[in-house]
């Protein structure tokens, strides 16, 4: 009992700093308001798209699996499987629940009320290293959310950014180090050539930009696509996850992944392969349709339908497993070891973190 106590009051205090997922409370900014007609039943998924059921998958016997997941991008790629999950379509019996932020559902996934959860992708290997293994990475399910924005249309390339002052959140977690090494690896000294100015929450980045003529920002998805709905003139300037992938450095800017208790990981192999199958078909049909999924989102307490339509796009909801998530989060890992060891939980983890079915 000490030792779990312990290991949730460690989580605590690491998720603290970390806001790789989730930005803040979405709710807490005035959005547009969806009309009546725009939150209808969503349209039925093509057949191709349609959830497995046991029978299709040899008659897997179905168990209750209970996902946590985050108000924002990494939970979005959930959205058609919760709809299954609802119509009793899904082959297991998936219970869903939508936290605020990761220190939410971090103390839940250790005590076991949870069998999996949507966190930040560093998160998951704080966790691993946290819990002497006991948590594995299941998949990638967000590669980076995080823009460079501007009032005006001067910035054009990393280039640009010298000299000037960049408003942003999420100092001392995974957002900041992503800068400082873009920065670093297009010839910018972050600490000198830039004034990095930051802020507690994105809305506040959101407020001050309300005001400026002109500035320079760092932001998550979906605030982008917030700001750019209350703030004229304001564009994105930077990718920095095409940014990252011009680099070519063996690895992806991961925002969120999916890890598993590994008690409940090999207990049941054969319902997470089931689960693999109707997640990476729900995040399919996220991406292939657009509006039907944004209705969902809605539906599902995670953003406004009208932000969602706008943000998708641009929040790099994936499915990645396996080899190739292995591979991936191994690079991404190694960068942010290289900056901040604490950020990854002191150490690199071990070939056991990385599930493979």
């Amino acid at each position: 009992m000490k030792k779990t106590i312990s290991i949730i009051l460690t989580a605590f205090i690491v998720t603290a700093m970390l806001t790789g997922c989730s930005f803040g409370d979405i709710s807490s900014i005035p959005t547009p308001t969806t009309a009546p007609s725009e939150i209808d039943t969503p349209t039925e998924a093509p057949t191709e798209q349609a959830s497995v059921t046991p029978a299709e998958k040899n008659e897997v016997e179905p168990v209750e699996i209970k996902i946590g997941g985050l108000k924002g991008p990494t939970s979005m790629g959930l959205v058609k499987l919760m709809e299954s999950a609802e119509l009793a379509e899904a082959a297991n019996n998936y219970v869903f629940s939508i936290s605020g932020s990761a220190d939410e559902v971090t103390p839940k996934l250790i005590k076991g009320d949870l069998d999996m959860a949507a966190v930040p992708a560093n998160l998951a290997s704080v966790l691993y290293n946290n819990t002497n293994g006991e948590v594995q990475i299941l998949a990638v399910n967000t590669l980076g959310v995080i823009y460079i924005v501007e009032k005006g249309n001067e910035i054009q390339s990393f280039e640009d950014l010298k000299g000037k002052t960049i408003y942003a959140t999420a100092k001392g977690s995974t957002p900041e180090y992503a800068l400082r090494y873009l920065l670093s690896e297009n010839g910018i000294d972050p600490d000198n050539d830039v004034t990095l100015e930051w802020k507690s929450q994105p809305t506040e980045v959101v407020a001050l930009f309300s005001e400026l003529e002109n500035g320079v920002a760092m932001l998550p998805q979906p605030y982008v696509t917030v700001a750019q709905n209350q703030i004229d003139n304001l564009r994105i300037a930077i990718d920095l996850t095409k940014q990252w992938d011009i680099l070519d450095n063996g690895s992806d800017l991961i925002t969120g992944v999916l890890v598993v208790r590994r008690e409940f990981a090999e207990k049941y192999p054969e319902q997470i392969a089931v689960f693999l199958d109707e997640y990476k078909q729900s995040t399919d049909f996220v991406n292939n349709n657009i509006p039907e999924a944004a209705k969902l989102v809605e539906k599902y307490g995670i953003v406004n339908a009208v932000i969602a339509e706008k943000a998708i796009p641009y929040c790099n909801i994936f499915f990645m497993e396996g080899a190739k998530m292995k591979s991936s989060m191994q690079g991404y890992l190694e960068v942010l070891f290289e900056q901040n060891p604490k950020a990854i939980g002191g150490k690199l983890p071990e070939n056991d973190f990385y599930y493979e079915r």
